[in-house]
């Protein structure tokens, strides 16, 4: 038997911060363009936040503006319309967490169990084109489909005799509510499938051929190994999710907007558009915005600290 050798050393990086420029410079470079939209787009305008605290005119600028401190907030706090928005973003945009957080974990278990590569790969294209379609286009394939005489899906309905008139998908309050819904599922459950696919990978095929050969069944499988493997970006996409539960999207919202189903449209990314650019009540708008950020943001720290007392890492 050989003498015990000892540890090797770990070697100390000797990468100084020049040698580092000298040889990765292009990669440096590239990384400034999408730095300086963040600061542009999201810090830069930090200053601009003060007209919150001001009866701001843009004619007379934040220096000519009158300060009236928390005179602003009071009066969104009390506005009727306010609170009909908040209302409706809340309840929807939890409902959204509801039906489509577990849409993408679903589909991709599913594609997760799929055997025959070139089905799989087509699937996963048709599954999350739709994230990258414009709204506005989105909206349109929708009124043509679901109009109540002759839309697509209820002309099909009719012709099978399970409907004797036409469904008003699009043209009445509850019938909007649950297809502004589905539609919001079908357009971003493929990119949060792809995630999920992505961390499946990097669980290791031994502990599936363990489970096979102790005669462990598919969904026992998927129960006790890849769920547990991909916990912890379950959780993690959860928690964002929660950051965005105040928030609301303008053009989602604007495709699908018409008189008869204002009641539930009318949610908080319209109230800002309409005071602030419609009204030129600036200040409102902007009290609105920082009032669903801040929000936003316990969200996520409150989440974060729940998912840390569960033993998962959390993001903060």
């Amino acid at each position: 038997m050989g003498k015990n050798r000892a540890p090797a050393p770990q070697m100390q990086s000797n990468v100084t911060w020049k040698n580092a420029m000298k040889r990765d410079w292009q990669l440096y470079l590239l990384l400034l363009i999408p730095v300086a939209l963040v600061i542009i787009f999201c810090y830069a305008a930090y200053p601009g936040l003060r007209m919150v605290f001001m009866d701001y005119k843009p004619a007379k600028g934040y220096d000519g503006s009158k300060w009236v401190g928390m005179a602003t907030f009071a009066k969104v706090f009390k506005d009727a319309d306010f609170h009909r928005a908040l209302r409706n973003s809340l309840v929807f945009n939890f409902l959204d967490l509801l039906v489509g957080f577990p849409m993408p974990i679903i589909l991709a278990l599913i594609l997760n169990e799929l055997r025959y590569p070139r089905f799989k790969k087509v699937t996963q294209t048709i599954l999350y084109l739709p994230h990258f379609l414009s709204w506005v286009i989105i909206g349109s394939v929708a009124y043509q489909i679901f109009r109540p005489s002759t839309g697509m899906i209820n002309i099909v309905l009719q012709n099978m005799g399970l409907i004797k008139e036409g469904i008003p998908f699009l043209t009445e309050k509850w019938h909007w509510a649950v297809t502004y819904l589905l539609i919001g599922v079908w357009q971003g459950m493929g990119w949060g499938t792809i995630i999920y696919l992505a961390a499946m990978t990097s669980i290791s095929g031994e502990l599936y051929e363990a489970a096979m050969i102790d005669g462990a069944g598919r969904w026992k499988r998927m129960w006790h190994i890849t769920l547990p493997g991909i916990k912890g970006t379950v959780v993690t996409l959860l928690i964002m999710n929660l950051g965005r539960i105040m928030g609301s999207n303008f053009e989602r919202l604007d495709v699908f907007a018409n008189t008869q189903v204002r009641e539930f449209q009318y949610q908080l990314a319209i109230y800002i558009y309409e005071k602030g650019l419609g009204n030129a009540q600036f200040s409102m708008s902007t009290a609105v915005g920082l009032f669903q950020s801040l929000v936003g943001l316990l969200l996520v720290i409150a989440a974060d600290r729940f998912a840390k007392l569960l033993g998962e890492d959390g993001l903060i």
